[in-house]
């Protein structure tokens, strides 16, 4: 009975240890043969597409507050 859980620990730390030596391995081998330029692209589009929200942001806002004025009327 000793003898079987001791195999089945040591296998399944066996186990363990080899997934994570393969999860280094293959990521690794993914930024090794990335392009360079793949990473700047990705960060390159996600700053332009954040500013033109911010800008629409803004622009909106203006739409809403000068529509307010408008729609206030005159106070009597």
């Amino acid at each position: 009975m000793f003898k079987r859980a001791r195999w089945l620990t040591t296998g399944a730390a066996v186990g363990f240890g080899g997934s994570l030596w393969l999860q280094r391995k293959l990521k690794a081998a993914a930024t090794r043969y990335r392009p360079a330029g793949v990473a700047e692209a990705a960060a390159s589009r996600a700053r332009d597409a954040l500013e033109d929200g911010r800008a629409a942001m803004r622009q909106r806002e203006a739409e809403l507050r000068g529509d307010s004025g408008r729609r206030r009327g005159p106070t009597s």
